[in-house]
């Protein structure tokens, strides 16, 4: 999961959405205090949830260890064929701009002539 959540494009991509969930709570102080009760409730459930699976965590460990290095395998092979994930959003966004910007360009050049 840190591996995951550490690749640029999904590290930027929870930051662009941070930063709308925060500018919405600031925003609307009724969806604040909406926002507010249901973090809270996010945390106590998984406070709870922590201590009671923390057993059975420690028993499955070797299991988790084994599959957390064959995802680790994989994604690095899905970063090698998807060079996208590398990259943050707002730079593929940029890229894709560009890009539609001059197949349009390309676009009116033919219709125009």
């Amino acid at each position: 999961v840190k591996e995951v959540a550490n690749l640029s494009l999904v590290s930027s991509a929870c930051d662009v959405v941070s930063a709308a969930y925060a500018s919405t709570k600031e925003s609307h102080p009724c969806l604040r205090s909406v926002c507010d009760a249901a973090e809270k409730g996010v945390q106590s459930v998984t406070e709870a949830t922590a201590s009671c699976v923390q057993p059975v965590l420690a028993t499955l460990e070797p299991h988790v260890a084994a599959a957390g290095e064959f995802a680790s395998k994989g994604l690095e092979k899905l970063g090698e064929k998807l060079p996208l994930l590398q990259k943050p959003v707002e730079q593929i966004l940029s890229e894709t701009r560009e890009l539609l910007s001059a197949q349009v360009a390309d676009v009116k050049g033919a219709v125009s002539s």
